[in-house]
């Protein structure tokens, strides 16, 4: 007698598994004895893409890539303070892939959370309008101290704006003008010359400065 042939799907997969879809109902009941493969071209090739699909990410060194442009300084601020991760809410109610509370939210424009949550690139929008209005702020102070050394760091104009967004402009105003004794850290401990030293060096030249720097909806692509 002839065995039956069950129909059956190969799905490659990235991890390297395969997974068989039967097409009748009893499936867990079949009894693969029954059954062959005879005939049937299961010659496959599938390309091992693990390496293009999960790229090796070392945290204690720059990007090759990205090195210290404005988008890898932006890149390891965010990952400093969510892991890169557009969804999350901290316990302090803190939104999104850059940590923003809502009040600095609505100094760059946005008013709709659950919109903001959902949109990287309204992140992104918000993250770029919030640096190029503290730049405008600390324009001053980015001219009279980046190259000084307060507190042992070396003041450079990316350090300063990752202050900003660390602590906002007021209090990194107060730090340098009082060459570091008046100090912040914010409900997990970090200071700004925690922030300082971490992002220093980066050239963030691409943010301009603008006072009141809001984003642009005409133009973000959702």
């Amino acid at each position: 007698m002839r065995k039956k042939i069950a129909k059956f799907s190969i799905l490659p997969l990235a991890a390297g598994f395969v997974f068989f879809s039967f097409s009748t109902k009893d499936a867990a009941k079949l009894d693969l004895e029954n059954y062959s493969t005879y005939d049937l071209e299961l010659d496959y090739t599938v390309p091992d893409l693990r390496d293009e699909i999960i790229p090796e990410f070392k945290v204690d060194q720059t990007s090759p890539i990205l090195g210290k442009s404005y988008v890898g300084f932006k890149e390891a601020l965010a990952f400093k303070e969510s892991g890169g991760d557009y969804k999350t809410i901290n316990e302090y109610g803190y939104l999104g892939k850059y940590q923003f509370g809502e009040g600095t939210l609505k100094l760059v424009g946005v008013y709709d959370t659950i919109s903001f949550l959902n949109s990287p690139a309204l992140q992104e929008a918000a993250f770029y309008a919030n640096a190029s209005r503290n730049k405008w702020i600390l324009q001053r102070d980015i001219k009279r101290f980046v190259g000084k050394t307060i507190n042992g760091v070396e003041i450079t104009e990316s350090g300063i704006l990752a202050a900003a967004h660390l602590a906002g402009p007021g209090s990194v105003k107060k730090y340098l003008r009082s060459w570091g004794a008046q100090a912040f850290s914010d409900a997990f401990g970090t200071t700004i010359k925690t922030y300082m030293k971490r992002f220093g060096g980066y050239d963030v030249s691409f943010v301009k400065t603008e006072k009141n720097s809001r984003v642009d909806f005409d133009k973000l692509s959702v």
